[in-house]
């Protein structure tokens, strides 16, 4: 692989139809995700449940497609060193818009809209969900009509951040010119009907339910989409979603299959659908809170720096809920084929998978021994104690056979070195929702145990270890947005990720790259455990539908169409 800056861009040939559709003319299509949208602005909620069917109204200027290379949306081409786009000292990247360009209701896009995004995600107050996108920008501004310059305060080796992927789309300037700063949150009639460029039109917003959507008349193809409507219902599980794809073919696809193989394969066989799979970097994982959750505290402190967790700000602690685990257990019973034990957060691309292996084979005696050096002995009921407190812990994930199966095990495990184990199972909706007062939130964090996936947008890593600086930890004043749900803060890390930042060289950026991922592992903030295939299932009378790990699932949504 080649450094992004210098390789050739390759533009994917979409799928369509093979006979040529008018716009609408294939009729309705029905999505299911059991993970419910809360909102449809990626700025307020960086949640898989919310920036999938945004994707299918707000565009960002490049994309990328199934095997991870950029191609161009709005922008009429990729920046690059010998085109130009990028300027030599790496300090700035200029982007132009296709010419032509309109919004869903009719007016034209502009340069002046971009330079809006960026002002509205950098605000300070904003609590802007993509802001380590934008870390590092010194200004964005309009060149002409249709051409911006992003201008970096250092040499930026890889610009392709902000802008780039569905989490990160041009909004329209007019429709949140009154939503900057303290006031984003508020705005609910633009971040539930964004106006946008993308191939659909939301026409009704239900929050924790469904979408509905109509073909884009202002669309810039005008042969599509093919389908005229979208009806996009959240909510449920994972085992009704696939069967009413596979089974009963009352919906056309349904994303985020977390189901056991041969449930899937089971389901195939009644010949109404097909399953999908694609490998990126998505990672089932264990986030460790490192702050302390106490009610008791004043709210601007619970869950913040200012308080390290009681019991997990140990890392010998952390280590010894890690060491007895038996992830590739977990991965056998939860995935099968669709999934492989790992000890790493990244473990794709080959260039930035550090490949390693200690964490794998479990260890109970080792993490007994660990407890005990660290001071907790075990109570007369068998749960550990230190200075009359009880080694317990909750833990939360979201409403899932394999998951709520993984906490089952993973609390007779820990149950096993003497820790006590609340376990709670909470909607999609709710853990990832964007309502900032609520909290059950990932981001606030009020329990001691999140287990869910993540994964990285695109094939270069820097934003994506970014996420896990110090200053990305979710707080009140960030309206708590931030990545770093575990509040883990390194000042070696910070300085790893700066140097990344600085370096072109794609082996040099390789190797930095599974140093931070090695540094965060092995601090146990997170302990990663299964390396998934994204999954998802899709009838076999819908046409165009491309799997794609490294951006929306729904990426080319323009392009689908009923078989003829």
């Amino acid at each position: 692989m080649k450094p992004l800056l210098t390789a050739g861009v390759v533009v994917p040939l979409l799928l369509t139809s093979a006979l040529a559709a008018e716009r609408g003319a294939d009729g309705v299509v029905s999505i299911m995700n059991w993970q419910a949208p809360s909102m449809l602005n990626p700025y307020l909620s960086g949640s898989d449940n919310d920036t999938i069917p945004a994707s299918l109204v707000l565009e960002p200027l490049a994309g990328y497609d199934e095997k991870g290379g950029l191609f161009p949306r709005l922008a009429a081409d990729i920046p690059t060193i010998e085109n130009g786009g990028v300027s030599k000292d790496l300090k700035s990247i200029t982007w132009t818009l296709k010419p032509g360009l309109k919004w869903s209701d009719g007016t034209p896009v502009s340069a002046k809209d971009v330079v809006f995004t960026a002002n509205y995600c950098m605000d300070a107050k904003g609590g802007c969900a993509q802001l380590a996108r934008f870390q590092g920008v010194d200004k964005v501004e309009p060149l002409e009509d249709l051409t911006v310059k992003v201008t970096f305060k250092e040499p930026t080796a890889v610009p392709y951040t902000l802008f780039v992927s569905a989490s990160s789309p041009i909004i329209q300037a007019k429709q949140f010119a009154d939503c900057l700063g303290a006031k984003a949150p508020t705005c609910t009639e633009a971040n539930f009907y964004p106006v946008g460029t993308g191939p659909f039109v939301v026409t009704n917003f239900k929050p924790s339910d469904a979408v509905q959507l109509k073909a884009n008349p202002n669309y810039r193809d005008s042969n599509k989409p093919a389908v005229t409507e979208v009806n996009y219902k959240g909510g449920g599980d994972a085992l009704g979603a696939a069967r009413a794809v596979l089974q009963t073919g009352e919906y056309d696809y349904a994303l985020n299959m977390q189901l056991a193989p041969d449930v899937l394969s089971k389901m195939e066989k009644a010949g109404k659908g097909k399953v999908l799979s694609s490998y990126g970097t998505w990672v089932e994982t264990l986030f460790i809170n490192l702050t302390d959750p106490s009610p008791s505290l004043p709210p601007e402190e619970r869950s913040t720096a200012k308080h390290p967790h009681p019991i997990l700000s140990d890392v010998r602690v952390r280590t010894a809920l890690s060491m007895a685990l038996d992830r590739a257990r977990l991965s056998e019973i939860g995935y099968g084929s669709m999934g492989k034990p790992t000890c790493d957060w990244i473990p794709a691309p080959a260039n930035f998978a550090a490949g390693n292996t200690e964490c794998l084979k479990q260890d109970i005696p080792g993490a007994l021994k660990l407890l005990e050096e660290a001071g907790w002995k075990p109570g007369t009921d068998g749960i550990r104690e230190k200075d009359g407190k009880k080694l317990k812990l909750t833990f939360v994930t979201t409403t899932n056979s394999i998951r709520n199966q993984f906490q089952a095990i993973i609390k007779q495990w820990w149950h096993e070195i003497g820790v006590e184990v609340e376990l709670k199972s909470l909607d999609t909706s709710v853990l990832f929702g964007s309502d900032s007062s609520s909290p059950d939130t990932s981001s606030k964090f009020y329990v001691d145990v999140q287990m869910w996936t993540n994964y990285a947008s695109g094939t270069d890593l820097g934003s994506y270890v970014e996420s896990y600086t110090c200053g990305k930890a979710p707080r009140p004043d960030t309206q708590w947005e931030g990545w770093n749900v575990p509040r883990y803060c390194d000042a070696n890390y910070d300085a790893l990720v700066t140097e990344l930042g600085n370096t072109a060289d794609i082996k040099k950026r390789g190797e930095i790259v599974k140093k931070l991922n090695t540094m965060l592992t092995d601090s146990y903030a997170i302990m990663p455990m299964v390396w998934r295939a994204n999954v998802s299932a899709t009838s076999n009378t819908l046409g165009g539908t491309v799997m794609n790990a490294w951006d929306s699932e729904l990426w080319n949504a323009q392009d689908w169409n009923r078989k003829k």
